[in-house]
């Protein structure tokens, strides 16, 4: 069954990648877009790779220039490519932008990399940690005494699958309108200093210093971190309004008049070092239960296991069982087109699908 979704009659091919590029795909496949990934021949996935649902396949040998020529007729019919080869590596398989667009102008041709389609790093490998290293992000994220890599979370999928959606949808809205096509060169290193354009304009304003727990945000403000309970869980304390922060005071018992300094960064080690000791004597469950449903803005830190079960997720049905495997469900949600998750198809042919995009553009 199609799926109904608001991106349903987007024809994307995706070219085979690890990270970012299949879990922008995914996205895309959730709302609706008609997705062909093209696998070498012979691929297995693992039916637990949530990030490669909702696709079909077809198998593809691109050195082969008969399999090349295939995958070119394929194009012929697409609205939107997806790769995530270093530089020059489609150019070399005779797929670049030119000869595509040569034959299909209204082409929308989304580049995910680390570094970009030129620049001294361009051909240079890397990984999620290194674009974040290079871009400012790391340098910011992590206790004093050293950065601590955030998932790869900030990189691969935040400045890099999100980055190239927003870029891919605003490039098709042109193309429709224009008849034209463009690039989307989505590097993840750019995207990741997209990130953190607030955070340039408070360092402009004064208002961020470059140490790290030296900062609101960043745990050196005792209302903004974590802390350890007496069971060895935590909790998120996140009271930076005024009339959060005096609520948090209340029903934290928080009467020591230092507390009145909350916005002194000199007094904060001494805060969050009484903060701490007060939080050590009730478990997570204890604070959870006297900050539950409150504006204090507390939380348990869940791991990714006990996520599912919170009762918010639970509520919203916010994770899901796919191909038996927990997972989270398509986002955002949409009120008259809502997301779905289809089930991969089995390896078909390029002809085929080319065959179906062309009956479907003909109504």
């Amino acid at each position: 069954m199609p799926n109904p979704g608001p991106l349903s009659g987007l024809r994307v091919v995706e070219f085979a990648g690890i990270g970012p590029g299949p879990f922008a795909a995914m996205l895309l496949a959730d709302m609706g877009a008609d997705i062909v990934r093209i696998d070498r021949p012979g691929t297995k996935h693992r039916p637990t790779d949530v990030t490669l649902r909702g696709r079909r396949l077809v198998e593809l040998d691109l050195k082969n220039p008969d399999h090349a020529a295939q995958a070119l007729s394929l194009l012929d019919h697409a609205e939107v490519l997806i790769e995530g080869f270093r530089p020059g590596v489609m150019e070399r398989l005779g797929l670049g932008p030119e000869t595509v667009h040569a034959r299909n102008p209204k082409l929308v041709y989304g580049r995910m990399t680390g570094w970009g389609q030129e620049g001294p790093l361009a051909h240079v490998a890397g990984h999620d940690i290194t674009y974040i290293a290079v871009a400012g992000a790391l340098g910011a994220i992590g206790p004093a005494d050293k950065p601590i890599p955030p998932l790869n979370l900030v990189g691969d999928f935040g400045g890099g699958a999100l980055y190239l959606c927003m870029g891919v949808l605003a490039a098709v809205i042109e193309a429709r309108r224009t008849g034209s096509g463009q690039v989307v060169d989505t590097a993840m290193s750019d995207c990741v200093a997209s990130l953190t354009s607030p955070f340039h304009g408070m360092m402009a304003a004064g208002a961020w210093k470059p140490e790290r727990e030296a900062n609101m945000l960043d745990g050196g403000a005792h209302f903004y971190g974590t802390y350890e309970c007496a069971d060895g869980r935590f909790i998120a304390i996140g009271a930076i309004e005024p009339q959060f922060y005096a609520l948090l005071r209340k029903l934290a018992g928080l009467d020591d008049p230092e507390f009145d300094n909350q916005r002194d960064p000199k007094a904060w080690p001494s805060l969050r070092a009484k903060l701490a000791a007060v939080i050590r004597t009730k478990s997570e469950a204890e604070w959870t239960a006297l900050m539950a449903e409150t504006d204090a803005v507390v939380a348990p830190v869940l791991s990714l296991a006990e996520a599912p079960k919170h009762p918010h997720n639970v509520a919203r049905g916010t994770f899901i069982q796919v191909n038996g495997v927990t997972a989270p469900a398509p986002a955002p949600r949409f009120s008259a087109t809502p997301s779905a998750v289809r089930p991969n198809t089995t390896p078909g042919s390029a002809a085929s699908v080319s065959a179906a995009w062309q009956a479907a553009a003909r109504g």
